[in-house]
């Protein structure tokens, strides 16, 4: 809005000045003198014509015949009374300025042409005072009536285009800002929803855990076995123990600390995750095959969490026993967990919470498939990731 104003008000001192040094160079050039009459009524028309300058911009060709009447109509005046003052053309020029800048297309032109012809046939009537009088055999009134014309009208034109050509860097600003603040949030959603996945694998591998050796102490605890219920109390406390360091962990990298050197768990802490598995009541038989290879540590602590998921799954919902494969394959890892379940329809669909398996490993261009076999009672998922190692 302020905006607006200030181009309003600036037009409107653009009209008044033109309308001034225009009426006052009338009153100069000595045409009161010769008709009084006449010269009040050509002042009022150039001056109505220049304040016509502020306008809206579709009365610019209007404008432009307005003033091209008004020129001629001064011409002709100065020419009859053999007046030798110089004429103004403010105005004139303005309206040029105005029909490059605000018009585009033919109107743009067929207005530029009408100036430029108005100021041709003014210089025929009263000459040029650099060329002198008009002749046929001397093309330079012309010449410089038509740059009268034509030259505000390509200034114009110019800023017109530099405008607009300004307006759209701003515009490509505005949308790079607007992409970048959209890459932004949904950076912002995947580190959430990664650190969700995070979290989701540490406490739900601990607090399943911690409810079996919770329910196998009630049980103990029921038939007087003490030893047994205080095996279980022991595998909760140091269950508990574990999920604090592992939370404790995530909590440092969100805060950005590293205390002491301490890292992420990669595959060479599979051994102690399986220990707290099979300490749960969960059989695992492990097997190894290829070379192992130095993994890059996102996809190192990927591959961990995968790893924890399925055998949280297993234990959950699985029976014994349960069997993980860890593969080393020429420019592949693939890991496979397999273990019996109740028998239930067959269902080719993931559980929901192996979703997060699907999404971690296609962060690194992995698949996840397998499920339930035929019979429903066997339950089969094999991970692949490329790992770049022929």
């Amino acid at each position: 809005m302020d905006t607006s104003r200030s181009l309003t008000r600036q037009s409107l001192l653009v009209a008044a000045v033109a309308a001034l040094l225009d009426a006052a160079q009338l009153v100069l050039c000595g045409a009161f003198g010769a008709a009084p009459v006449l010269a009040t009524v050509l002042t009022v028309a150039t001056t109505a014509a220049d304040l016509a300058l502020a306008a809206p911009a579709a009365t610019v060709p209007l404008v432009a015949v307005a003033q091209v009447v008004v020129k001629l109509g001064v011409a002709g005046f100065v020419h009859h009374f053999g007046l030798t003052g110089r004429v103004l053309d403010v105005g004139f020029l303005v309206a040029g300025y105005l029909a490059g800048a605000w018009l585009s297309g033919s109107r743009s032109v067929l207005t530029m042409l009408l100036l430029a012809g108005g100021s041709m046939a003014n210089n025929l009537i009263t000459g040029n005072p650099v060329t002198g009088p008009p002749s046929i055999h001397d093309p330079r009134p012309l010449v410089f009536a038509a740059g009268a014309g034509v030259v505000p009208w390509l200034v114009g034109r110019y800023n017109a285009a530099r405008g607009a050509y300004i307006a759209e860097l701003e515009q490509r600003e505005q949308l790079r800002g607007q992409e970048q603040r959209t890459a932004l949030d949904r950076a912002l959603a995947d580190e959430r929803e990664a650190i969700a996945r995070d979290l989701h694998d540490v406490i739900s591998h601990h607090v399943s855990a911690i409810g079996i050796h919770a329910g196998v102490a009630r049980m103990a605890l029921a038939a007087a076995d003490i030893d047994r219920a205080t095996t279980s109390v022991t595998a909760v406390e140091n269950s508990s123990r574990a999920a604090m360091v592992d939370l404790r962990r995530q909590l440092d990298l969100l805060h950005g600390r590293d205390h002491d050197g301490e890292r992420q768990p990669g595959l060479a802490d599979i051994d102690e995750l399986v220990q707290r598995v099979r300490g749960a009541g969960l059989t695992v038989r492990v097997r190894e095959t290829g070379t192992p290879v130095v993994l890059p540590g996102s996809l190192d602590v990927t591959l961990y969490r995968v790893v924890q998921e399925l055998l949280t799954n297993a234990l959950r919902h699985g029976r014994d026993p349960a069997e993980l494969e860890i593969a080393y394959r020429p420019g592949r890892i693939e890991i496979r967990e397999a273990n019996p379940v109740a028998a239930v329809s067959a269902s080719s669909e993931l559980p929901r919470g192996l979703e997060g398996i699907r999404r971690r490993v296609e962060l690194f261009d992995g698949t996840v498939t397998g499920g339930r076999d035929a019979a429903g009672t066997w339950w089969d998922i094999t991970v692949s990731v490329p790992i770049g190692v022929a």
